[in-house]
This record gives C-alpha cells, structure tokens and sequence, in this order.
C-alpha cells in the first residue's frame, strides 16, 4: 500500500497522459477488474501483436485469424448491451423490478464479451493496416465501452440503484459510438451520408490539389505530367504493396505505364477514355465489405481520389514523354544559403529573423522570454545535463548585465568533461554505442567509448567526426563494425548491411532499412541500391537477397548519392571507406549538414525543423531556416558548440515553452511551431537530477571506467547516468539497449515507470538513504522543508508549500515521512519538466 503523499506524487508523474487518467480513476475507485483490463491493455495484448511482428513480417497467421473474428464478436456486447437497455427501461415504467436478474446477466456478459471484442481488435489492428483517421476514435470508444461495461458489471452486482443505471446509459450510448465508426472505418466514412437525399451523388474534383483539372481541350505536357504524378501517387500509397515491383498479385502491377495497360490474369483492368467500363475504378468504389473491393487491406481511397483516377482514364491515362516525378518528396542534397530576412526590432539574430517571418506567416505573436529561473535550468540540462546549483540560480538572477545569458551559455560550453558527459548519451543513442549487451561476449561487438568521450570533449569537428566514424582507426570501429548476431540472421541484418543502414540513417537522415530487404514502398530506393551501398563496407560483393531469398544477382558497389563521388569498385576495402568518408563530408553535401543540425535543434526544441529527424525527405516548418542553419554550420567550421551556442542564445529559444497532450502532435503533418516543446527529464537527466541534489543513485564502483579516458576520474562530481551500463531504472525511464539507433525518445510517462518509481530498487534504495541523510543533517523540520526545496528546485518553499510540507511530515518526522517527502519532490512536475 503506497502512501497519500506517494500516491499524488504518482498522479502527477501520470498526468501528462490519457493513460494516466484512466489509471487515476481505477486507482481511486478501487476496482480490481478495471486495473485488471487495463493491465491486460496495456501488457498482454501488445507483446501478442509484438510477438507475432517477431515471429514473421507478415504477421503470425493465429493473431490475425483471432483478430479477424473481432467484427463477429463486437457484434455480443452490442446487442446485449442494448437488450439490457431496453429491459431496464421497461423496468422502470413498470417501477418494478422483474428483470434485475436478466439485467444483471446481460450486463456481465456484456462486458466480458466486450473484453474479448477489444483485445481481438488490438490483435486485428497490430497484424492489419488500418490508417484511416476513424480508427482510433473507434479503437478508444471501444476501450471505453469496455471500461464502462465493467464499471456497470461491479455497479449491477453491487447494487447501487442510480450509478448502474447510469453507467448502463453512458455504455449504451459509447457501444453505439464505436459500432457506428466501426461501420464507417469497413464501409467508408459516408456509409450513413451516401443514403440520405441531400447527398451529392456526382464526384466533384473540384476540391482536388492539381491544376489540370480541364474538362476541354487537349493536355499539355507539364499537365500531363503533374496530372500523371499524382495517379503514381495514389498507386503508390494504395496499391504497390500489393501492385508492385516487390509483390504481384494476380500478375497486375500499377508502377508503370506498360505493366498498367497489360493488365492482370483477369485482363485489362483501365479503358482509356472510358472510365465507367475499368475495372480498376470498379474495384476501388466498392464497399469495402465487399470481397472485390480494392485496396483488400486498409483504408479504402477517397472520393477525390477516385475522382482524379477517372478523370486521368476519361483523358485517355495519359503518361509524360520525358523523366518522371517521384511521387515522393525529394529533398534536395545541395547546399542553400538562404537570404537573411530583414531585422525587425529586437530580431536581430539570424535564427530569430527566419523564425519571425515564419511567426508572421502563420499568424503567431511573440511571447514574453522566460524568466531567468527558467533560462539558466534550461541551459544547464541542454548543455551539460545537470540542474544549476542553487548559488548559481540566485547569482545569475542578480547579475545586471545585459549579455548575462550569451556569457552563461559560453562558460557552460567550456566545461568540457560535464559537456562531453551529458552529450555522450545522445551520441551513444545515435551511434548504437553501449557499455554492454549482445555480441561483447562473443566479441562480435565492439564500442567507441573512448573515442567518442574524447571526440566530444575536445569538440572534434563534425567533418572529422563523420570521417573518422565512416574510415575508423581501432578506436571508432565499432559504429559500422555493428553486430555479429549468433545463428541464422536475416539477409538485411548482416555486419555489412547493417553498416549501410546505419550510415544511411545517422548522417543522411534516410531509413533503407525496407529497402535492404525489397524495394521500398515509402520512397524510390530500391533493393539494388541498398545492396550496391553495402557492398562499400562489404569485403567481398554481396548477392542480392529479396526477402531473404537469394536472388543471384550482384548490385555493384556504389554511393547512394551518386551525385557526390563514383567508388572505385576495383578498390580495397579499407580505401573504399576513405573515398566513401570524403565523398560525405564535402561541403556540397548539403544533406549530411541539414541532418546534423535539424537533429541539434530537435534535441535542444523538443522537435526537429524536419520530424522524425530520421526522415530528412519530409517537409520542414521552415526550409530557409533548416538551409541556413546548415550553411552557416558549415562556414563556421563544422563546430557543434557554435550551432548550440546560436540556437540557445536565441530569442526563439527564450520563448515560453509549449506543453502537449499526445506525443502525435510532434509528427503530426499540420504541426506548427510556436517555440521549445515542454519535456520530461531524459532518464540520464533525472538520475543526474537525483544523484546531484538529494543522494547520489549509483556508487562510483558501477562507472566503466575501463572503457574511459583515465583523466576523468578526476573530472566527475558523482557516477552519471550516462557512464554507468544500462538497467532496469534507466530502461524503464526511456534508455534503449542501443542494438539499433535510436535517434528519438519518447517524452510521455508511462504505467512501467510509474510501477519503477513506486516499487523499483535503485532509486527507492537511493531516496532511503537520501532521506537517513538529510534526516541527520537537518533536524530542524523547517530547515529540512526548505533546503529540499531549494536543492531539487533551485528555490525555496511558498508558504502554502511550506505548510503543506509542514503538516505532512510534523514537527518530529520519521525516518519514513523524510522518505516519503523527499520522493514526491523527486516526482515533483517542477523537478521532472524541463519548462
């Protein structure tokens, strides 16, 4: 049983999140079959889905059989649900109560059968594609309904006459909800719509984003080929996976002209001219309960989708003479030097006149600069990742100058050893580095530790740097050395493949990780591509394997770039790797410095200009920023201190934070940005949070300091997080195991962490000895209330605070109130949030 003032630390620590407020509920209300479902949500049923991933890309055929009988199953609480309704209405005109025992029948099997409903649609959604932007109000009202129908279950059996009524009504009405966006997200979202008389029964492509919409005269060519890049683009995100290169059901494929007018097995699936008689518009406007309807999987097109399709086979499916279009965006490799737009006020730096124009684009007024509280813990997680020492807080809110925060950042940047500590985790993430785990016992692994802790501390150049990782010496082999599994591997996992992934991902921003294994369906790079890139770091040239089926071909060696350089494939490999290096590293390789900054303003804003800041093709908020940013990194050295240095001296940087709901927002296409996102602590942050201000969590015995520079044992406060080797803490509060890169964490708490702060050894173990300390130290209750305060917050209690404290621990704590105190300041929103 956890303690009161436990229990509100804990709701804070989940009240960030939609999950948390439905534990808070369960939590207070005591109801073991509600903690019981979720617990079921949120455990069982994603390591299922998770499981069958594993077990085979295409899903483990028992998960998706049970996850398609969800549509017959949800159909039980459904109508249950109702006939209960309807008897306990009955009941109550009669003021009797003749149906209680059906009721209470009905009601339970209701909410069991809408058990076994949710968790076979949570199976039918993790081994089936469904993007559709119903589909998770469906998913969430379906829980819901699973939540209320145990809810009136418990009320029905308890016998509480006016709650199980109204607990039956609000099922009711929520089973209804899901059942009607079930029959949109199967039958299309104007499946009610289409019936009633007002419903426009004519396709208007008015409302289409193309400009070739003409009903006369012939098409030239730029139309046609706009016109023609968009039916590509249709094809492409409806229809290769099926339709394609990589996979051909019923011999049709849909990715070129001539396989488009052959047709498939049945025949010809277009009449040019004569859109009514293709069957390939048939197909796509049938209901998708319909066993023809096409796509099989999925979200079914739009009705402006249909309608552009038949428009381009009314004009005779025309296709452009010349090269053409990707139908995916394609960011340019060259380096811009936008031009500065001008200085408006205050916005005199170059970051804030692109930001500025982009605010007044969109409409967005400027707010006030945070505080410098706010602004000195700010800079000192961004930079060294530790809190500001009381002393230095109050110092630097009664420094007068006006440049105080350009002279704070720079000697916070100069602390080389605390820099290259707190950045070591992000580049460890990103360069798969870890102090443990698979392939170090085997010796199919090795790190770069001491390479990069010294690369960092002494602030190597990022051109260097990428030169060194991509043509090593001993010491930083290790990133494109990867992974020698034990046992049967798949074909895109082996040491060379992995290597081009990597370097692919890390530097470029690009993921070819669906295309080491069968050309990809989210852009043009295809299976040989991938291979002719492995073959770089291979020494001997790989044969291409198409899903892990050999195929008996050889792609050559080459860059994924060509426009960068030509290797010579006649070439050792160790010489390829040097060509390879230099070739990325030139100042025309404008991509490999918009990566490298978009990831260094993602890190320090909360989001990159371009998210995920793995996919550097996707639009950024502001090209002429992104392409500055890069250029001006670029004239300036390829120095990283000075990127930081530009983006944290920044007015937008000093811009108020802003909070999030759902970690989607970050990603979502119509994000716009109106300064840093509020986040959580890293788990190295917290830990180093805890261990500086309360009691250090690790023993300097866990250090690897056999891996390290010697001269930092004389250069380190405490053992940081992030020179310890990972665990369960650290795992729970985001750390990756780092077998694969991991260039993102996710900022949103979560059931694991809350059960790992509530019940987890090594920071319960830390808080008790923490609390024996201050304990001892400061008998004074008063004095201990305000030196807690202002360790962990960098300020003293309010009196409200105080009071509170005062009340909760008495004027002669136990050893066990201290505990309890000094956890939930741990746990504080103020403490855990960088705002």
């Amino acid at each position: 049983m956890i303690s009161k003032i436990k229990y509100l630390a804990l709701r804070n620590l989940l009240s960030s999140s939609a999950f948390g407020n439905l534990c808070e509920i369960i939590f207070l209300l005591k109801i073991p079959v509600a903690s019981l479902l979720v617990f079921l949500l949120v455990t069982v049923t994603p390591v299922l889905a998770q499981g069958a991933q594993d077990l085979d890309s295409n899903s483990f055929w028992l998960w998706t059989f049970l996850g398609r009988l969800h549509p017959m199953i949800v159909h039980f609480p459904i109508s249950l649900l109702l006939v209960a309704f309807l008897l306990e209405i009955i009941s109550w005109k009669r003021k009797g109560d003749d149906f209680h025992a059906a009721i209470k029948l009905l009601v339970l099997l209701g909410a069991l059968s809408a058990v076994v409903a949710v968790v076979l649609g949570l199976l039918l959604s993790n081994s089936e594609e469904y993007g559709s932007e119903l589909f998770p109000v469906h998913q969430w009202t379906g829980i819901a309904t699973m939540v209320l129908a145990s809810l009136t279950t418990l009320s029905y059996f308890r016998d509480t006459f006016h709650a199980k009524r109204i607990f039956l009504a609000v099922t009711v009405i929520t089973v209804t909800l899901a059942g009607h966006y079930g029959a949109m997200l199967t039958h299309g979202e104007d499946y009610l719509t289409s019936a009633l008389p007002s419903n426009e029964s004519d396709q208007n492509i008015s409302q289409i984003d193309f400009q070739v919409a003409v009903r006369d005269g012939q098409l030239n060519e730029n139309q046609i080929q706009e016109l023609n890049l968009q039916v590509r683009t249709i094809f492409a995100h409806h229809c290769y996976k099926c339709h394609g290169r990589a996979k051909v059901k019923g011999e049709l494929r849909l990715d070129s002209q001539e396989s488009i007018m052959k047709g498939g097995e049945d025949g010809a699936v277009i009449v040019p001219g004569n859109p009514d008689n293709s069957e390939l518009i048939r197909r796509i406007s049938l209901p998708r309960s319909h066993k023809d309807a096409m796509p099989e999987k999925g979200k079914g097109l739009s009705k402006d989708e249909i309608a552009l399709l038949k428009f381009w086979i009314m004009q005779g499916a025309p296709w452009p003479t010349g090269p053409e279009k990707s139908v995916y965006r394609v960011a340019a490799l060259e380096p811009r030097m936008p031009i500065l737009p001008d200085a408006n006020g205050k916005r005199t730096r170059p970051v804030d006149r692109f930001v500025n124009e982009y605010f007044e684009k969109n409409k967005i007024e400027w707010g006030r600069p945070v505080d410098d509280r706010t602004y000195i813990r700010r800079v000192y997680l961004d930079i060294i990742g530790l809190l500001p020492p009381p002393d230095s807080i109050t110092s630097f809110m009664d420094d007068p100058h006006a440049d105080k925060r350009e002279q704070l950042v720079g000697r916070l940047l100069n602390r080389n050893d605390a820099y290259a500590q707190h950045w070591l985790t992000f580049w460890n993430d990103a360069l798969r580095n870890d102090y443990t785990g698979t392939g170090y016992i085997t010796g199919g692994r090795s790190d770069i530790t001491e390479w990069l802790y010294s690369a960092l501390r002494n602030n190597m150049t990022y051109n260097l740097f990428v030169k060194e990782l991509i043509s090593p010496n001993k010491k930083s082999e290790g990133f494109i050395r990867g992974i020698k599994w034990r046992g049967t591997i798949n074909a895109s996992q082996r040491t060379e493949m992995q290597a081009a992934q990597n370097v692919a991902q890390v530097f470029l921003g690009l993921n070819i990780k669906c295309a080491s294994c069968h050309d990809s369906f989210i852009s043009d790079w295809k299976l040989d591509d991938a291979y002719a890139f492995a073959n770089i770091f291979a020494d001997t040239t790989l044969e291409i394997n198409r899903c892990d089926k050999p195929t008996g071909r050889k792609a050559g060696i080459r860059i994924l770039y060509q426009e960068l350089g030509e290797i010579d494939s006649g070439a050792v490999t160790e010489e390829r790797l040097k060509q390879l290096a230099d070739f990325l590293i030139q100042p025309k390789d404008g991509r490999l410095y918009r990566t490298v900054v978009n990831r260094i303003w993602g890190q320090l804003m909360g989001r990159g200009i371009v998210e995920p800041v793995d996919v550097m093709d996707n639009e950024p908020w502001s090209q002429d920023l992104l392409d500055w940013l890069a250029s001006d990194f670029v004239d300036s050295g390829y120095d990283l201190k000075i990127l930081i240095f530009k983006i944290l001296t920044s007015d937008t940087y000093q811009l108020p934070s802003v909070g999030i709901k759902e970690e989607a927002f970050i990603t979502a296409p119509d994000y716009v940005f109106a300064g840093m996102l509020r986040r959580r602590l890293t788990a190295e942050q917290f830990v180093d949070a805890v261990s500086q201000s309360l009691q250090p969590v690790y023993p300097d015995s866990l250090m690897v300091y056999a891996l390290l520079p010697k001269s930092i044992k004389t250069n380190i406060p405490f053992a940081r997080a992030a020179l310890v080797k990972n665990d369960r803490f650290q795992t729970a509060l985001g750390r990756p195991n780092r077998e694969t890169v991991s260039t993102s964490r996710n900022s949103q708490a979560n059931l694991l962490q809350a059960l790992e702060l509530t019940n987890g050894t090594q920071f319960n173990e830390a808080i008790k000895r923490a609390a024996e300390v201050w304990r001892k130290r400061y008998p004074d209750v008063n004095k201990l209330i305000q030196e807690v305060y202002r360790n962990t917050l960098g300020r003293f209690p309010v009196s409200e605070e105080e009071a509170i404290a005062l009340k909760t621990l008495g004027q002669s704590p136990s050893e066990g109130a201290v505990e309890d105190f000094i956890w939930a300041m741990a746990l504080h929103p103020e403490f855990q949030l960088i705002y």
